[in-house]
């Protein structure tokens, strides 16, 4: 019953027809505090489930807050991990929410955080594998945020660490697995071919223009990606409805990046 349950939630989160996804997380408010384009958390929701957005992840305490009772549906995934930018260890992440907890707040998936390469790698891996067990116990999806990020890294984008970094997510039993972008569709490629979950693509930074994100997100299709979480650049865009609708144009639909630039225009 589990796994028939795991599979109807993935459904929630994944477009059930190009087994695809377009995440947008929203949980950036413990790491950094209200941020641009969360202050208003219906709102936030609102602009990326009118695009098309596959799913949303957020913290348990805003769940609430952020649900709108109205307007398009969307894939809720309650984000367990956190740290904030004011910690003298902003990279070592602690678990502040349990998997029944989630479901018990509606969540259709959980994700967790994990930074390899630094000093609290160990306790980050050992709360995965607890999460792990827990999410296949109650049949909810498990997203893994993974990157290679301490004082062992040296280029957190490099494909050998990348790819190592999903490889340790589907090692250790996530659904899904979301990692940086490599840079290149050959260097992606070899990332994917590392994994036998889908491998969705992290935002990173506010990035300087539409053409850059949009190229980001059709080179890691090209290369065998199956999606994106992607948060700043979405929800800090001028129109974070049209974002959406631009990205899911080359997700869901295979377009370009000419024909994605042109529902920005």
């Amino acid at each position: 019953m589990t796994i028939l349950g795991k599979r109807i939630r993935m459904e929630r989160i994944i477009n059930r027809n190009t087994g695809k996804t377009v995440i947008v997380p929203m949980d950036h408010g413990i790491s950094v505090g209200p941020i641009d384009g969360l202050t208003d958390m219906k709102q936030a929701i609102q602009s990326v489930s009118e695009g098309g957005a596959n799913a949303i992840v957020e913290h348990k305490g805003l769940v609430g807050e952020g649900h709108r009772g109205r307007g398009k549906d969307i894939g809720l995934i309650v984000h367990l991990s956190a740290s904030t930018s004011l910690s003298p260890y902003p990279n070592a992440k602690t678990l502040v929410c349990s998997v029944e907890e989630a479901i018990k707040l509606g969540a259709d998936a959980v994700s967790i955080h994990v930074n390899l390469g630094n000093g609290g790698e160990k306790e980050m891996l050992r709360d995965f594998g607890k999460v792990s067990y827990e999410t296949r116990n109650w049949g909810i999806p498990l997203l893994a945020m993974i990157y290679p990020r301490g004082e062992k890294i040296t280029d957190e984008y490099g494909v050998q660490v990348i790819k190592h970094a999903a490889r340790v997510g589907d090692e250790m039993g996530a659904d899904i697995v979301k990692v940086s972008y490599t840079g290149s569709v050959e260097t992606f490629k070899e990332v994917v071919k590392g994994c036998t979950i889908p491998v969705v693509i992290a935002g990173g930074p506010k990035m300087n223009s539409d053409r850059e994100i949009l190229e980001m997100v059709r080179g890691s299709i090209d290369a065998g990606g199956s999606g994106v979480s992607i948060g700043r650049n979405v929800f800090q865009h001028e129109n974070p409805t049209r974002m959406v609708q631009a990205i899911s144009a080359i997700v869901h639909d295979g377009g370009s990046v000419e024909d994605a630039l042109a529902i920005l225009s």
